[in-house]
């Protein structure tokens, strides 16, 4: 059905499913499209833009448009599509596709542009722009959420009250209502050319919202601008738009969508649980240490609680194992498996932490690193301390061979590996000339450690969210250690970030060191362990380490209560309104049992009462609750009181 716009078009495609599709309208005068939904009183005021030769375009820029519905079947199910072709003589052929399914509480959007003759460019395209955002939330504390690109230098997720003039969000944003939840959740689902961005701006009593693909600045680690799409068809990202009753549920959907066009990557046995030589060792660690830490794990603590439903740990040598022979190595490899454990290696694959550009690359000798670096303005980048490596180059793949070969042949089956996001940042070319962005480049390097290390559990440390699909897991945040400041800064990225366990099958809380720190901080960080996914400690437990250390291992590392809730989801926010971390944490698990985790990262002791019903549980029926760190069952009408620099650790069950 083809249909021409005239005074007034709009176009109804209705599903009996709750809540109804979205309804689509197009103002001529205006050159809007009205977005609404009778579910939760929607009506967006929505536009499309990109550049185009140093100017930007909208579709408000166009003197008419047709609109024409389809039947939709993808990975999302079967739905209709809603396409809006704007045509002008002196613009290219702008299509802007909706995509909506039944029972969704959103719908997907992006354009393509086609040139009327030869190619077209464009480094900046947005299928969403909107007027404001702000009715649909309703009055209350209403908040905008801020999320990093990547976990590098210890950035924050941030809850926002809509008092700022301007905020921009990486990726993806969540607006919405403190108090009744409500929220618009909106964020680009496809990350295999664009880093994308949302930008909020007020405009007197309203904030505007633009999400598109193009975003280069500081925080995407980016010195120069966005890589340009060209083509005689170019496409912007594909973007979801959903309005939710819960935020959380909405951050939720928006991981979901993501793993459903770039599925997780598969692993078919129990969470990883275990050991990492950065916690404490670091450089010092040697074969000798690595051995007695295996052995200390399994004379202490696989044989207590502490080990994964398979009945198996990690064994994981960080940065320093250069310095094994290979044939030390191995040994270690046999000695781990000997003990019930997994051996695992670290490698960083982008970077050249010697900045010697005259230098041979040892797994690649005809190439010098000169050769390989990712140049801005002619000179190298220098991030971290290290300078940044092109992922398509071919000593890149010589370097992931050879590295590879030697893991394989050692047995090692699990690599951490780091400083990803430096394989992600734009450059004035790369090796491989159809390459034309930083995440594009990015993509093409996770491809090759996709090709040469696809049998092993593959973790991420220093990486940019998106794309997901190469690792079975990556840290949440950056490094963190034993002390309450610690556990608070991860659960930043779990307040604001847990939905990220919908992309990767874990997220991963760095290692747990329990040496030099209170038993109330012990608990705390070992807690946000548990509700955060991957649960790594990182003592040196070899036989010159800490007997502190060692002693509280055996104290902390061993609560079988505790311990079964490492399930490896990662709990989500009761609230969503801290000024830097969320104190209370949530999950139910498949039985109906409810987790409810509450922290006190403060220097006082606190109490509350068990929110049962902010918790979705029934303030009217009975529960049994059980405080899981010191086996006691209590009262749910009980106040609570949480020690300071400590967390009460809680399971709740209906009567």
């Amino acid at each position: 059905m083809l249909l021409a716009v005239t005074a007034l078009l709009w176009l109804h495609v209705a599903h009996a499913a709750t809540p109804p599709g979205w309804k689509i309208v197009y103002d001529k005068n205006t050159k809007v499209l009205h977005l609404t939904r009778p579910a939760g009183n929607v009506d967006f005021l929505l536009y499309a833009s990109y550049k185009w030769n140093g100017k930007l375009i909208t579709t408000k820029d166009y003197a008419n448009g047709v609109q024409a519905v389809k039947a939709l079947k993808d990975v999302f199910g079967k739905g209709t599509m809603i396409q809006v072709t704007y045509k002008d003589e002196k613009l290219p052929t702008l299509v802007q596709s909706f995509y909506q399914y039944p029972g969704k509480d959103y719908l997907l959007t992006d354009f393509t542009l086609e040139a009327a003759s030869g190619n077209i460019a464009s480094n900046y395209m947005a299928p969403v722009n909107l007027a404001d955002v702000t009715p649909v939330l309703g009055k209350g504390d209403n908040r905008a959420l801020f999320i990093p690109f990547d976990n590098d230098k210890w950035i924050r997720f941030q809850s926002h009250p809509l008092n700022f003039s301007s905020l921009t969000s990486y990726e993806a944003t969540a607006v919405f209502n403190g108090n009744s939840r409500r929220g618009v959740v909106v964020g680009s689902v496809e990350h295999d050319f664009w880093k994308s961005a949302v930008i909020m701006n007020k405009d007197g009593a309203a904030y505007t919202l633009t999400c598109f693909g193009g975003i280069a600045d500081s925080t995407t680690r980016d010195i120069l601008p966005h890589g340009a799409r060209e083509g005689r068809v170019i496409r912007s990202p594909k973007v979801m738009l959903g309005v939710f009753s819960d935020w959380r549920a909405g951050m939720d959907a928006y991981g979901t969508a993501n793993a459903a066009i770039a599925p997780p990557r598969a692993w078919n046995k129990a969470l990883p649980m275990g050991w990492n030589s950065w916690g404490v060792l670091q450089f010092n660690i040697s074969y000798e240490k690595a051995l007695e830490v295996s052995d200390f794990f399994h004379d202490n603590l696989q044989n207590h609680h502490f080990v994964n439903s398979d009945g198996e740990l990690v064994i994981g040598l960080d940065s320093g194992w250069d310095r094994f022979t290979e044939e030390q190595l191995k040994d270690f490899v046999k000695h781990c498996k000997a003990n019930g454990q997994m051996a695992g290696i670290y490698w960083t694959p982008f970077t050249d932490w010697g900045k010697r550009p005259e230098s041979d690359i040892k797994e690649a000798p005809q190439y010098k690193f000169k050769d390989v670096y990712l140049y801005a303005n002619g000179q190298p980048q220098d991030l971290d301390g290290a300078y940044a490596i092109d992922p398509t180059h071919p000593a890149i793949e010589e370097r992931m061979k050879k590295v590879a070969a030697l893991f394989h042949r050692c047995g090692f089956q699990y690599v951490k590996v780091d400083f990803m996001a430096h394989g992600a940042i734009n450059a004035d070319k790369w090796y491989n000339p159809q390459v034309r962005s930083g995440i594009a480049a990015y993509n093409y390097g996770m491809q090759l450690l996709d090709k040469y290390f696809g049998n092993m559990y593959i973790n991420l440390s220093i990486a940019p969210i998106f794309p997901a699909q190469y690792a079975q897991s990556r840290r949440i945040a950056c490094d963190a250690w034993n002390k309450i400041k610690d556990t608070e800064y991860t659960l930043n990225a779990v307040s604001y970030g847990w939905w990220i366990n919908k992309i990767y099958r874990f997220n991963d809380a760095d290692h747990v060191v329990l040496q030099q720190a209170s038993e109330g901080e012990n608990r705390a960080r070992v807690t946000s362990a548990v509700i955060t996914g991957l649960f790594i400690s990182g003592d040196d437990f070899s036989k010159g380490g800490s007997e502190e250390g060692k002693a509280k291992a055996r104290q902390f590392l061993t609560n079988a209560e505790v311990n079964a809730a490492a399930m490896g989801r990662s709990f989500r926010p009761v609230e969503g309104t801290g000024e830097r971390s969320e104190d209370q944490f949530t999950f139910t698990d498949a039985k109906g049992n409810t987790y409810y985790a509450v922290f006190n990262y403060t220097e006082n002791a606190r109490s509350t009462q068990l929110p049962l019903q902010r918790l979705g549980l029934d303030p009217h029926k009975l529960y049994t609750v059980r405080d899981l760190w010191s086996h006691t069952d209590i009262d749910a009408a009980d106040t609570i009181n949480i020690p300071a620099k400590d967390v009460r650790f809680l399971k709740i069950n209906r009567k």
